[in-house]
This record gives structure tokens, sequence and C-alpha cells, in this order.
């Protein structure tokens, strides 16, 4: 699909796009703020489920970057409202960061296993307590299904989908994904900031879910940066192909904005 005429929007991936751990990535700031002034629409989704909200948006302000709340859309934040919108009570099989987020969603209706990163906490009794809940009838959400991230030492680590696909295997039921690749994420994302699908790019250094997983869900036209969890040949590897691969959110900005 093409633009109908300038970008309006853009939609950021933060982990291994704008920063690294504790550290901005080189250029980051610059970028996002030649965004703001060229007048666009900008809204950062991120799929980690380490860490809360709130601590996502100090960790921007305390890199100097201007971001609001209503900036960041999160999977918890999504998992949340999905939640409360059914009356049910979440089954946490999550990373103990992020158990706050699901603060006061007691439910009446019944109790959805909630998946995420669960990082080293995980336990075969949790997984275990989990797997009776769904084959109960417990409904099955998972937080992000990405296979991997680039951890604080440099290297891949195990991301929420292998637990994803363990409770999928096991239960023989799908999921319902809340994060991204889901369309779904996408479009609150873009429904705050009034923007259509086709005058939106995504720029993501994950070419299954940011890239392809965007694309598909309509947007205009996505990015792919060879920074953070990239490697190479990851543009040939999924479908829909990025519509472009640049070195890094400098660059992807600097092709917004002559496109």
């Amino acid at each position: 699909m093409a633009f109908s005429g300038m970008a309006k929007a853009v939609l950021l991936d933060l982990g291994g796009v704008v920063y690294e751990g504790k550290h901005l990535l080189p250029g980051a700031a610059d970028a996002i703020a030649r965004l703001h002034s060229g007048g666009i629409a900008l809204r950062f989704l991120t799929n980690t489920t380490r860490a809360p909200k709130q601590r996502i948006l100090e960790r921007l302000q305390d890199f100097g970057l201007s971001v609001s709340a209503d900036e960041i859309f999160t999977p918890a934040q999504a998992a949340c409202a999905w939640l409360a919108e059914r009356e049910l009570a979440p089954f946490l099989v999550v990373h103990p960061n992020l158990v706050p987020e699901f603060d006061g969603l007691e439910g009446e209706d019944g109790e959805a296993v909630v998946v995420g990163d669960v990082g080293p906490t995980l336990t075969y009794d949790k997984l275990n307590a989990a797997f009776r809940r769904l084959n109960d009838g417990a409904e099955f959400l998972a937080l992000a299904n990405n296979r991997s991230f680039k951890d604080s030492d440099g290297a891949l680590s195990l991301d929420a989908g292998g637990f994803v696909a363990a409770l999928q295997f096991a239960t023989q039921r799908k999921p319902h994904i809340l994060g991204k690749p889901s369309p779904a994420f996408f479009a609150t994302a873009l429904s705050s900031m009034g923007c259509a699908p086709e005058d939106a790019v995504m720029v993501g250094d994950d070419a299954e879910s940011d890239v392809a997983g965007a694309l598909s869900a309509g947007l205009g036209k996505a990015v792919l940066v060879r920074t953070g969890k990239y490697r190479d040949g990851d543009e040939a590897r999924v479908t829909p192909a990025p519509t472009a691969t640049l070195a890094d959110l400098a660059e992807a900005v600097d092709w917004i904005l002559a496109h």
C-alpha cells in the first residue's frame, strides 16, 4: 500500500533502535528531534515485557528525550485493557518487574494466563500451573511472541516466544498475541494520532515482528535497521520484505524525510 502523501506518523521500536541497555544509540536523539521538527507525529511501540511502562518512560526521559506516557505503547498495557474489558483475572507468567502493572485486575468472569519474558524466575511448577489452567479453560494471552532480544551483555537471549510456544504445543491452543505483530497493537497506536495506516512508517530492528508485522497490518512503509537484534540477511527472511533496510535510526529518519 502506498502513501497517500508525505508520512504523517512514525512508529518506533525502542530496544535496539533508540537504545541498547542503559545507552542511547548514536544519533537517536537527533533523529527523534528531526521527526518532531518535521511535524511528524511519533509513537514508541515496544515488545519488552521485563520493564513496566513507567520505568520505560523514565529511561527515555533520563536520556534527555521529551516523551510522555501517552506516546508509549506496551504489551502489558494492551493486556490490562483486554482483561478489564472482559472482567478476567490474570494468572501471570511474567518477569517480577512486570507484576505491578496488573494490580487491581481481579476479574469476575474467569481467568486468563498471561505469558511474557519470564527471565530467570521461570520454574517448571509455574509453567505447569499455567498449563493446567489453560486445560481448565482459561484464556491464553501472549504479551509478545518474539524469538529473541539483544540482552545487556550484547548477546541474543531467549524472548517470550519460547515460553509461549511451550504452552501452545502442550495445550494445542493458539494464544492471543497482544504486542507486535498484532494488527490491533499497531492500530491502537495509530488511532491515538488519528493517522491512517497507509500514512505511517514503522522503524524496527526485528524483521519479523516490527517490519513484516507492520506491513501486514496495513502500514504504508516499514524500515528495518541494522542495529539491535538485526543479523545479516534478516531482510530476506520475511514476507512482506522491508521497504528499506538501513544502517540505523538516523539513516532511517533521513530516508523518511526524503520520501
